[in-house]
Formats: structure tokens, C-alpha cells, sequence
């Protein structure tokens, strides 16, 4: 997917927050790749969402403009690693993906600068006795299954949790679940959400005790970190100015209440 295709929901955004300068797609344009897939509030697939929302904001503030392109998340990941797009959005930090990318205050991620905070939740079929208190499972009998790429595999590692990540897709790791392949399944809030809402809501429990809560952000490439710095910097400054913004504090406290979503 390519700028072209998210033109009418962007510019819906800007005139939301304000008069906005556009420019085309170009040799002096910042390239980002997301995942393709829903995530609400922050993503829609047409170009929806607080992301892109906030991004457009940074657009205005910086007078940038932004590519983006939408792909499976790990292939996104690699991408950002080879330095084949400028950045990718959202991405949570943890130790091993500084290897993928700068984040905004280096080796320590300054939340400040962050995009979003968002939560994983545990979802079980109904009638499962799987439980999650807050510090460790009860009656875990099989694998928890996981989006492929997703931080949330490492955090269920080191709580010796066995993983399944065979999946794409939530929907399909709710089928998976609910045909007894999984014993739960990490996923994140608006996903969790929506399948609840959903024709499978009727055979699947949220736990209410979120697994892990944590910002995610706007991470660029070494390359062009390393040859514009100053730009870089700029970026990350109006990702914090515009999430503080008036404009956009009234559109998150307004979207966010239908559920979130986090990888």
C-alpha cells in the first residue's frame, strides 16, 4: 500500500488539526512501513486512525512528507533492519530490537517521545480454567499463541510460557483457540476487543488483568539517523509536541475508548 491510497483519510486528519501544507511522494519524502492489518484505534488499512492522525500533525509541524507503505509486521521489521525504509511505526522497545533501529533517546527509550502506550490482554476459550493473575499463570496446559513478530512471545519466554507463533492474523489465532490448538492467546487490546464484539465472542474470555502495558513508537533506520541526524531529532520533537496537542488529546480520548491494539 502506498501514500496514494491513504491521501483522503490523511488529509481528512489534517484538516482536523489544523491548515496543512501537502506535498507528493518524492525523492526528499521519509519512507514508513507499518503492518497490514487493523489496529484500533491507532491504524486502519485505508489510512484511519490516531497514527496516522498524530503523523499528519508531525507532517504540518516539520513540513515532511511521509511514504508509507503497509506489509506484514516482521517483514516491516527487516526492512527498517536493512535500511530499506527511512523508519516503521509503532514499535515497542525492548534491548533486542535496538539492533533493528534507533529509537528516540537511544539505548533508553524516551517514553516522552513515545507514539502511544498501549496493553497486550489474555484471551481463553469460555469455560477454560487458564488464568492470569497479574504475576503468573494458573492451569496453563499448551502453547499461547502469538502473532508472528510480536514482542509479545519475549515476554512470555522469560516466564518460561511455550509459544506458538504460527500466526498472522488474530482471527486466526482465535480459531485456533477455540478448536483447542492453543490454550490461550496473547493479543493486543483492540484486537481483543473486537473479537469479543465479534461471531467468536461467544466462545472466547478476556482476562481483565492486562499481561504487559508499554509505549510504542516511531523508530528510524541507522542510515538515516546517521545521515540526518538534525531531521531525526525534529521527527521525534513533533511526534511529542503533537501527542500533547490539544487537537489530538480530544481525538485520542475520543477513539481510544473503542478499544486499542499493541505489538
Amino acid at each position: 500500500m502506498r501514500i496514494q491510497q491513504l491521501v483522503v483519510p490523511v488529509l481528512a486528519a489534517w484538516c482536523m488539526l489544523g491548515p496543512a501544507q501537502t506535498q507528493a511522494a518524492g525523492p526528499g519524502s521519509v519512507t514508513l512501513c507499518f503492518e497490514r492489518q487493523e489496529v484500533p484505534p491507532w491504524r486502519t488499512l485505508d489510512g484511519g486512525g490516531l497514527n496516522f492522525e498524530l503523523l499528519a500533525d508531525v507532517s504540518k509541524r516539520t513540513g515532511v512528507s511521509f511514504d508509507f507503505q503497509s506489509m506484514p509486521w516482521k517483514r516491516c521489521l527487516e526492512q527498517l533492519k536493512s535500511n530499506q525504509v527511512d523508519g516503521a511505526f509503532a514499535v515497542s522497545f525492548n534491548p533486542e530490537r535496538m539492533e533493528l533501529g534507533a529509537y528516540p533517546g537511544g539505548a533508553n527509550a524516551d517514553p516522552a517521545k513515545r507514539m502511544h502506550i498501549d496493553r497486550y490482554v489474555l484471551v481463553r476459550r469460555r469455560g477454560s480454567r487458564l488464568g492470569w493473575d497479574g504475576k503468573q499463570f494458573h492451569n496453563l496446559d499448551g502453547r499461547i499463541g502469538v502473532q508472528l513478530g510480536y514482542s509479545v512471545a519475549d515476554f512470555l519466554r522469560s516466564r518460561h510460557v511455550p509459544v506458538d507463533e504460527g500466526s498472522q492474523r488474530s482471527d486466526e489465532l482465535a480459531q485456533k483457540l477455540i478448536a483447542g490448538r492453543l490454550a490461550g492467546a496473547a493479543l493486543g487490546g483492540g484486537d481483543a476487543k473486537r473479537l469479543m464484539r465479534g461471531p467468536l465472542g461467544a466462545r472466547l474470555e478476556m482476562l481483565p488483568a492486562p499481561l504487559i502495558e508499554k509505549p510504542y513508537y516511531l523508530v528510524l533506520s541507522r542510515a538515516f539517523v546517521a545521515n540526518k541526524p538534525q531531521l531525526a531529532a525534529r521527527l521525534w520533537d513533533a511526534i511529542e509536541q503533537g501527542r500533547n496537542s490539544p487537537a489530538y488529546r480530544k481525538r485520542e480520548q475520543a477513539l481510544s475508548s473503542g478499544g486499542g491494539g499493541a505489538y
